[in-house]
């Protein structure tokens, strides 16, 4: 009964959908020029804004690079790991531990990218590992 409903809702939705594409396009194949809306500018960005995005963004910078710490210490151990169980020939476990050592290797050079974006735009002495 729940998947009766369900089809009917689906397939309700989709009829009035493309009816209501079709009923405002003008026909089939007409095509409706997109509506442009005026950009709004963006404000001046003042200098006690720029000091708070810093700010926070010093406390973001802080904390990747206290994960990045744990990652660098985690890393070494997880590459024995891996060394282990393809030795031993566990190729499933050995595959979850290189999945990882790849996400974290990815999350790292993420962390970095923003260090650097965070260095560059509020000049700050964060160091990029």
């Amino acid at each position: 009964m729940r998947n009766l409903i369900a089809v009917a809702a689906v397939s309700g939705s989709l009829f009035f959908g493309v009816a209501g594409v079709v009923g405002t396009a003008g026909g089939a194949g007409a095509s409706v020029p997109a509506a442009t809306t005026p950009a709004t500018p963006t404000p001046a960005v003042t200098p006690a804004t720029h000091a708070t995005r810093c700010a926070k963004a010093e406390k973001v910078a802080t904390r990747i690079q206290a994960r990045e710490a744990k990652a660098a210490a985690w890393l070494p151990k997880a590459e024995v790991r891996e060394a282990k169980a393809t030795a031993a020939g566990h190729t499933k476990v050995e595959t979850r531990i290189s999945t990882r050592i790849a996400r974290v290797q990815k999350l790292e050079a993420k962390g970095n990218t923003l260090l650097a974006k965070i260095a560059a735009r509020c000049g700050s002495a964060t160091s990029t590992s």
